[in-house]
């Protein structure tokens, strides 16, 4: 995946965090600091920073009793591109049921095989 003109900027403690969010998919802040093996403080500081270069989300929850908050990479940093076949994204992508003997499923297939 590509760099951002932001990320060739991090530090390398941002980078390792950056790194560790996106491989989790998402990982509760009291965790993320223990795991890059830097301090409470130290960890924060880089959440923010990686907040602030709009790298990642925080949402607060509670997590083992405690409140804390929940990081997560930014949607860009997701490669939707598995789930496309030319414009068309796949029909099983959302909350309702698809069948996969339809049209719906049959036309992304169809415009799948047509890309190669």
């Amino acid at each position: 995946m590509s760099t951002t003109p932001a990320e060739e900027n991090l530090s390398e403690d941002e980078r390792r965090g950056l790194e560790l969010i996106r491989e989790t998919g998402g990982i509760h802040q009291s965790n993320f600091w223990k795991e890059l093996d830097v301090s409470s403080r130290k960890g924060s500081r880089i959440v923010d920073s990686l907040i602030d270069q709009e790298l990642i989300n925080r949402e607060e929850t509670v997590y083992e009793g405690h409140n804390t908050y929940y990081l997560t990479p930014t949607a860009r940093d997701l490669d939707f591109s598995l789930l496309m076949a030319g414009d068309m994204l796949s029909p099983f992508v959302g909350d309702e049921e698809i069948n996969p003997q339809s049209d719906l499923f049959s036309q992304w297939v169809m415009n799948l095989a047509y890309e190669e």
